[in-house]
Protein backbone atom coordinates (compact mmCIF):
# COMPACT_ATOMS: atom_id res chain seq x y z
CA UNK A 1 0.00 0.00 0.00
CA UNK A 2 3.11 2.08 0.54
CA UNK A 3 4.27 4.66 -2.49
CA UNK A 4 1.96 5.24 -5.88
CA UNK A 5 -1.19 3.26 -6.55
CA UNK A 6 -2.76 3.12 -9.93
CA UNK A 7 -5.96 3.02 -10.42
CA UNK A 8 -7.28 -0.03 -11.73
CA UNK A 9 -11.02 0.22 -11.94
CA UNK A 10 -12.62 3.25 -13.83
CA UNK A 11 -12.72 6.77 -12.22
CA UNK A 12 -16.71 7.43 -11.01
CA UNK A 13 -17.68 10.71 -12.48
CA UNK A 14 -20.58 11.18 -9.60
CA UNK A 15 -18.60 10.77 -6.31
CA UNK A 16 -19.70 9.38 -3.28
CA UNK A 17 -20.22 11.01 -0.15
CA UNK A 18 -18.87 10.12 3.07
CA UNK A 19 -20.53 11.30 5.74
CA UNK A 20 -18.44 11.18 8.41
CA UNK A 21 -15.59 13.11 7.01
CA UNK A 22 -17.98 15.05 4.90
CA UNK A 23 -15.51 14.31 1.76
CA UNK A 24 -16.44 12.95 -2.04
CA UNK A 25 -14.15 10.24 -2.99
CA UNK A 26 -14.30 8.99 -6.81
CA UNK A 27 -12.44 5.64 -7.03
CA UNK A 28 -12.06 2.44 -5.02
CA UNK A 29 -8.72 2.49 -4.22
CA UNK A 30 -9.69 6.07 -2.00
CA UNK A 31 -12.53 4.30 -0.37
CA UNK A 32 -9.97 1.28 0.37
CA UNK A 33 -7.61 4.03 1.65
CA UNK A 34 -10.41 5.36 3.62
CA UNK A 35 -11.13 2.41 5.18
CA UNK A 36 -7.94 0.99 6.24
CA UNK A 37 -7.09 4.38 8.09
CA UNK A 38 -10.22 4.58 9.78
CA UNK A 39 -11.96 1.39 10.93
CA UNK A 40 -13.59 2.87 14.01
CA UNK A 41 -15.66 4.91 11.78
CA UNK A 42 -16.55 2.16 9.88
CA UNK A 43 -20.86 1.89 10.24
CA UNK A 44 -23.85 1.80 8.59
CA UNK A 45 -23.79 5.20 7.36
CA UNK A 46 -21.21 4.28 5.16
CA UNK A 47 -21.94 0.56 4.52
CA UNK A 48 -25.38 1.37 2.98
CA UNK A 49 -27.59 0.91 -0.52
CA UNK A 50 -26.31 4.23 -1.63
CA UNK A 51 -22.81 2.71 -1.75
CA UNK A 52 -23.94 -0.20 -3.10
CA UNK A 53 -25.69 1.38 -5.84
CA UNK A 54 -22.50 3.98 -6.60
CA UNK A 55 -20.03 0.70 -6.65
CA UNK A 56 -22.30 -0.85 -9.28
CA UNK A 57 -23.01 1.96 -11.35
CA UNK A 58 -20.51 4.04 -11.25
CA UNK A 59 -17.46 1.82 -10.55
CA UNK A 60 -18.91 -0.85 -12.79
CA UNK A 61 -18.22 -3.44 -9.83
CA UNK A 62 -22.20 -5.38 -9.70
CA UNK A 63 -20.13 -8.49 -7.87
CA UNK A 64 -18.84 -6.53 -4.93
CA UNK A 65 -22.13 -4.49 -4.61
CA UNK A 66 -23.44 -7.89 -4.87
CA UNK A 67 -21.43 -9.32 -1.88
CA UNK A 68 -22.28 -5.94 0.44
CA UNK A 69 -25.79 -5.87 -0.16
CA UNK A 70 -26.35 -8.65 2.51
CA UNK A 71 -24.76 -6.94 5.76
CA UNK A 72 -26.79 -3.40 4.53
CA UNK A 73 -28.52 -2.33 8.08
CA UNK A 74 -27.74 -5.08 10.31
CA UNK A 75 -24.58 -5.62 11.99
CA UNK A 76 -21.63 -7.15 10.28
CA UNK A 77 -17.56 -8.01 11.60
CA UNK A 78 -15.62 -5.52 9.96
CA UNK A 79 -13.97 -8.36 8.15
CA UNK A 80 -16.76 -9.36 6.54
CA UNK A 81 -17.33 -5.59 4.89
CA UNK A 82 -13.91 -4.62 4.70
CA UNK A 83 -11.70 -7.93 2.86
CA UNK A 84 -14.14 -7.94 -0.12
CA UNK A 85 -13.42 -4.57 -1.23
CA UNK A 86 -9.63 -4.93 -0.27
CA UNK A 87 -9.71 -8.01 -2.82
CA UNK A 88 -11.52 -6.58 -5.47
CA UNK A 89 -8.34 -4.57 -6.44
CA UNK A 90 -5.97 -6.32 -4.23
CA UNK A 91 -4.81 -3.35 -2.43
CA UNK A 92 -2.97 -4.79 0.26
CA UNK A 93 0.08 -6.93 0.86
CA UNK A 94 0.47 -9.87 2.73
CA UNK A 95 2.06 -7.80 5.79
CA UNK A 96 -0.70 -5.28 5.59
CA UNK A 97 -2.99 -7.62 5.66
CA UNK A 98 -1.80 -9.52 8.80
CA UNK A 99 -1.67 -5.95 10.05
CA UNK A 100 -5.24 -5.04 9.22
CA UNK A 101 -6.22 -8.69 11.01
CA UNK A 102 -4.96 -7.47 14.54
CA UNK A 103 -6.31 -4.73 14.31
CA UNK A 104 -9.53 -5.87 13.77
CA UNK A 105 -9.18 -8.09 16.47
CA UNK A 106 -7.76 -5.67 18.90
CA UNK A 107 -11.38 -3.61 18.07
CA UNK A 108 -13.48 -6.72 19.15
CA UNK A 109 -12.00 -6.73 21.76
CA UNK A 110 -13.39 -3.33 23.04
CA UNK A 111 -15.98 -2.26 25.14
CA UNK A 112 -18.34 -0.41 23.11
CA UNK A 113 -17.55 2.64 25.37
CA UNK A 114 -13.84 2.54 23.99
CA UNK A 115 -14.98 1.93 20.70
CA UNK A 116 -17.12 5.01 20.52
CA UNK A 117 -14.24 7.13 22.59
CA UNK A 118 -11.86 5.79 19.27
CA UNK A 119 -14.62 6.93 16.84
CA UNK A 120 -14.62 10.48 18.57
CA UNK A 121 -10.54 10.85 18.20
CA UNK A 122 -10.83 9.63 14.36
CA UNK A 123 -13.29 12.46 13.94
CA UNK A 124 -11.07 14.90 15.44
CA UNK A 125 -8.11 13.68 13.78
CA UNK A 126 -9.77 14.21 10.38
CA UNK A 127 -11.01 17.61 11.90
CA UNK A 128 -14.65 17.39 12.02
CA UNK A 129 -14.54 18.64 15.57
CA UNK A 130 -18.71 19.13 15.51
CA UNK A 131 -19.06 15.38 14.83
CA UNK A 132 -16.44 14.52 17.76
CA UNK A 133 -18.20 16.65 20.20
CA UNK A 134 -21.80 15.06 19.38
CA UNK A 135 -19.57 11.35 20.12
CA UNK A 136 -17.93 12.67 23.20
CA UNK A 137 -21.00 14.34 24.51
CA UNK A 138 -22.77 11.13 24.32
CA UNK A 139 -20.60 9.07 25.83
CA UNK A 140 -20.56 11.65 28.86
CA UNK A 141 -24.11 11.61 29.25
CA UNK A 142 -24.93 7.58 28.92
CA UNK A 143 -22.05 6.33 30.87
CA UNK A 144 -21.05 2.89 31.57
CA UNK A 145 -18.28 1.11 33.55
CA UNK A 146 -15.45 2.16 31.17
CA UNK A 147 -16.13 5.80 31.91
CA UNK A 148 -13.50 6.22 34.49
CA UNK A 149 -12.54 9.01 36.22
CA UNK A 150 -8.89 9.01 33.86
CA UNK A 151 -11.69 8.16 30.71
CA UNK A 152 -14.19 11.37 31.28
CA UNK A 153 -10.40 13.44 32.09
CA UNK A 154 -9.46 12.23 28.65
CA UNK A 155 -12.64 12.90 26.70
CA UNK A 156 -13.17 16.28 28.63
CA UNK A 157 -9.87 17.35 27.65
CA UNK A 158 -10.32 16.34 23.89
CA UNK A 159 -13.64 18.22 24.02
CA UNK A 160 -12.18 21.18 24.86
CA UNK A 161 -9.67 20.81 22.18
CA UNK A 162 -12.29 20.35 19.69
CA UNK A 163 -13.80 23.93 20.82
CA UNK A 164 -10.87 25.29 21.07
CA UNK A 165 -10.39 24.61 16.83
CA UNK A 166 -14.01 25.90 16.63
CA UNK A 167 -12.78 29.29 18.53
CA UNK A 168 -15.38 28.48 20.98
CA UNK A 169 -12.58 29.63 23.61
CA UNK A 170 -15.20 29.90 27.12
CA UNK A 171 -16.72 26.61 26.24
CA UNK A 172 -13.21 25.09 25.86
CA UNK A 173 -11.72 26.55 29.22
CA UNK A 174 -14.80 24.81 30.45
CA UNK A 175 -14.22 21.42 29.61
CA UNK A 176 -10.35 21.92 30.24
CA UNK A 177 -11.37 22.76 33.53
CA UNK A 178 -13.79 20.13 34.52
CA UNK A 179 -10.96 17.37 32.80
CA UNK A 180 -8.26 19.05 35.16
CA UNK A 181 -11.02 18.92 38.39
CA UNK A 182 -10.98 14.64 37.16
CA UNK A 183 -7.42 14.24 38.54
CA UNK A 184 -6.90 17.43 39.66
CA UNK A 185 -4.74 15.60 42.89
CA UNK A 186 -1.33 17.66 43.49
CA UNK A 187 -2.08 19.72 40.63
CA UNK A 188 -4.05 22.88 42.33
CA UNK A 189 -0.33 23.11 44.39
CA UNK A 190 1.47 23.14 40.90
CA UNK A 191 -1.12 25.93 39.46
CA UNK A 192 -0.53 27.95 42.37
CA UNK A 193 3.00 27.53 42.61
CA UNK A 194 3.50 28.26 39.01
CA UNK A 195 1.10 31.30 38.90
CA UNK A 196 3.13 32.83 42.19
CA UNK A 197 6.69 32.19 41.13
CA UNK A 198 5.17 33.76 37.58
CA UNK A 199 3.88 36.52 39.88
CA UNK A 200 6.84 37.56 41.45
CA UNK A 201 8.81 37.76 38.09
CA UNK A 202 6.45 40.49 36.49
CA UNK A 203 6.61 42.45 39.15
CA UNK A 204 10.53 42.42 38.84
CA UNK A 205 9.80 43.56 35.05
CA UNK A 206 9.56 40.81 32.78
CA UNK A 207 7.53 40.91 29.64
CA UNK A 208 4.03 39.46 29.80
CA UNK A 209 4.74 37.42 27.01
CA UNK A 210 7.03 35.15 29.92
CA UNK A 211 4.48 35.08 31.65
CA UNK A 212 2.66 32.95 29.56
CA UNK A 213 5.42 31.35 27.75
CA UNK A 214 6.99 29.94 31.66
CA UNK A 215 3.30 28.89 32.73
CA UNK A 216 2.86 26.96 29.26
CA UNK A 217 5.96 25.13 29.98
CA UNK A 218 5.16 24.15 33.03
CA UNK A 219 5.85 20.26 33.71
CA UNK A 220 2.41 18.12 35.25
CA UNK A 221 3.41 14.64 35.07
CA UNK A 222 0.07 13.15 33.91
CA UNK A 223 -0.24 14.08 30.14
CA UNK A 224 -3.48 14.23 29.46
CA UNK A 225 -3.73 16.77 32.80
CA UNK A 226 -0.59 18.61 31.44
CA UNK A 227 -2.32 19.35 28.45
CA UNK A 228 -5.17 20.44 29.69
CA UNK A 229 -3.49 22.37 32.45
CA UNK A 230 -1.84 24.36 30.06
CA UNK A 231 -4.68 25.06 27.68
CA UNK A 232 -6.48 26.09 30.67
CA UNK A 233 -3.85 28.65 31.77
CA UNK A 234 -3.43 29.95 28.42
CA UNK A 235 -7.13 30.56 28.13
CA UNK A 236 -7.54 32.05 31.31
CA UNK A 237 -4.34 34.60 30.78
CA UNK A 238 -5.17 35.76 27.33
CA UNK A 239 -8.59 35.42 27.05
CA UNK A 240 -10.37 35.95 30.84
CA UNK A 241 -8.51 36.85 33.84
CA UNK A 242 -5.19 39.43 33.94
CA UNK A 243 -3.67 39.41 37.24
CA UNK A 244 -2.93 36.96 40.12
CA UNK A 245 -5.71 37.47 42.39
CA UNK A 246 -8.14 36.79 39.42
CA UNK A 247 -6.27 33.88 38.47
CA UNK A 248 -6.14 32.37 42.64
CA UNK A 249 -10.38 33.78 43.26
CA UNK A 250 -11.05 30.73 39.65
CA UNK A 251 -9.83 27.93 41.73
Amino acid sequence: MSGYILCQVKKAEKPFYIENISTNIYSIEELCYYLYNNLYLVDSSLISSKLCTWLEEELELPKLAAKLKPYIGREAGLEEVLYPIFKEINYLAYEELKTLNGRIEARKREPEEIREKRKGDALMENRMYVNALRVYQKLLEHGGKEITGEMRERILHNQGCAYGYLFQMDKALDCFWKAWKENSRGLKLCFLRTVTNNYRMNKKGCRAGMKTNLILNYYVFNTHCKISLRLMLHSLLCYHYTTFNEIVNYL
